[in-house]
Formats: C-alpha cells, structure tokens, sequence
C-alpha cells in the first residue's frame, strides 16, 4: 500500500512538472483609465503582485505566467469607474482545480500594476507576495501566498498576510502589519504603528508615535521610539530604546527572555519593574518607592511621570541611559 501511494505520488508530480514545461509563457496587458486621486483595487485569486506609483495617469495592468491557459483556468475583469479602476481574477472551479492548475506548485504568475503616484490602492491576493512603492495614499494589502514589502509610502498602510514576512519602509502615515507567517522589519514610520506576528521576530528602527508589537516567534528590538512603546513576547527578548526627549512611558514584557529600556535620563517617568527570572537592575537616578529588592524596582526619575512598566518571567530587566538620544 505504501509503495503504490509513494508512486501515486511521484507520477502526480512528473505530470505536474511535465504540463508546466510544456506550456508556453501566458501574456495579458491592459490599460485603464485612472486619474491622479483615484482609487485602483485589484483582488486576484493567484499571482503576486508588484505595483508602483510611476504613472503620470492611467493604470496599466501585466499579467505573465508559466502557463499559456491562465485565462482559461481564471475569469478576468478589467473595470472602469468613476474615480477608479478594478481589477478581478478568480479562480473557475473549486479548490482541487487550483490544485491541479499551479495554485499548490506555483505557476509564476505576477501582476506588474503602474499607476499614477497619487492613488489609493486596495490589493489582495492567495497567490503570492506583494510588493508596493511610491504611493501617495492610503495603501491596503492582504496575501495569504506570501510576503509583503512596502516602501515609500506617503499615507496610511494597513498589511496583513498569513504566508510571509513583513517589510516596510519609508510609511508617512500610520501603519498596520499583520502576520502569521513570518518575521516583521520596520524602518522610518512617521505615524503609529502596530505590528503583531506569530511566526518570528520583530524588529523596528524610528517610529515618530506610538508603537504597539507583539509576538509569540521570536524577540521584539526597538530603536528610535518617538512615543509610546508596548511590546510583548513570549518567544524572546524585549529591547526599546527611547529617542531623546519621550517620556510617554509604555510596556515592555517577555516570558521568553530578558527585557532592555534605555531612556533619555532628562526625561520624567515613574517606573514598575520586575522578573521573575532574573534581576532588576538600572544605572539611572530612580528614587526608590517602597522597599529595596533584586527582583524588582518602583520608583521616580526626575520626580516621576509617565508610566513605565516592564516585566520579565525569562530573564533580567535592565534600565539603562541611552548611549544615543538623537531625536528622529
């Protein structure tokens, strides 16, 4: 029995692999109509998708895949409307003709999408990764086939994807990553941002507002926080370093290891620290509350502010001056 459902298996894939190299490369370009301003919405069942902001007006559309067939495995709309353009890809059939068509084995499908910079842009997609750059607009991407990368950004992003990574870079405006499938890399929101993952760490480089992060796959490394900061993690260290000047306070706890603060020691906070596996320990000016303990810390700097609490149930907390304040 298992020997023929090792070949029921192997000549599944020959046949797979043979049909793909069979077939020639799939080919579609179209133009549509959209203004600066507009709105372009693309939700596609396969495929990823690489879109730019580049276009003076109009949005065009390039779809290339290893299969000549795409079109007779997918229904394609191409739509005009007032102050936007849409574009629909659905799979025809159920879930086991995209298995059969690639949707399991990849069939190189992607979206090349120019539009004008000015558009908000709404992209969703089971098929692939998605990659967004030079938008002036609120910007809205979900995959579950892959990961996303968003740069350049001049509005709010909200990305989610449940196959990948998280990238962004370069967000004026708030942000939102969401994954269950990777780790998170963050750099240069001038916004607040919330970033959440299951599936690895998340590290963040200069966030003008508040900041919230949360992981259960791995660590949580802050820098540059211009605001607030609540970051948790049950899969690794807490790190977050304060620019110069915050004294908005925040949340930092770990039950996977050691928790890290450094501030601006000029600035006012009231601070709650305690592990549970480790020690607390600060080289700052804290005026003690209550009484004196390894384990924990309650206190003032510069006569108390904002609240800081920090908690470790897998390693020490450390409170430390910021050996670099500049403010971002």
């Amino acid at each position: 029995m298992f020997t023929r459902m090792k070949l029921f298996l192997a000549l599944s894939v020959v046949l797979v692999f043979a049909a793909a190299t069979a077939s020639a490369d799939f080919k579609l370009e179209r133009r549509l109509a959209l203004e600066p301003g507009g709105t372009f919405i693309l939700e596609t069942d396969i495929g990823e998708v690489v879109l730019t902001g580049d276009s003076t007006s109009g949005a065009t559309v390039n779809v290339t895949s290893g299969r000549d067939d795409l079109d007779q495995k997918y229904d394609f709309r191409f739509e005009e409307v007032a102050g936007g353009a849409t574009v629909t890809v659905k799979r025809r059939g159920g879930w086991l003709s995209g298995w059969f068509d690639g949707g399991w084995f990849g069939n190189r499908t992607r979206f090349d999408v120019h539009v004008p910079m000015k558009t908000t842009v709404n992209v969703s997609t089971s098929g692939g990764g998605i990659n967004v750059s030079k938008i002036t607009g609120h910007v809205g991407v979900r995959t579950s086939g892959g990961g996303l990368r968003i740069e350049a950004v001049e509005g709010d992003v909200n990305g989610s994807t449940s196959g990948g990574g998280v990238r962004m870079r370069d967000v004026r405006g708030n942000a939102v990553a969401r994954t269950s499938g990777g780790g998170i890399e963050i750099a240069n929101v001038q916004g607040t941002l919330r970033a959440e993952t299951s599936g690895g760490g998340i590290t963040i480089d200069g966030v003008t507002g508040d900041l919230y992060a949360s992981t259960s796959g791995g660590g949580v490394n802050v820098t540059a926080a211009g605001g607030r900061v609540e970051a948790h993690s049950s899969g690794g260290p807490v790190t977050a370093r304060f620019v110069a000047g915050n004294a908005k306070g925040g949340v930092l706890s770990t039950s996977g290891g050691g928790v890290r603060a450094e501030l601006d020691p000029t600035v006012k906070l009231s601070i709650d620290a305690s592990s549970s596996g480790g020690g607390v320990t600060t080289d700052l000016p804290v005026t003690i509350q209550g009484r004196i303990s390894n384990d924990a810390l309650r206190g003032d700097l510069n006569g108390g502010g904002a609240l800081l609490r920090l908690r470790s149930s897998g390693g020490g907390v450390r409170i430390t001056g910021a050996t670099t304040t500049a403010r971002r």
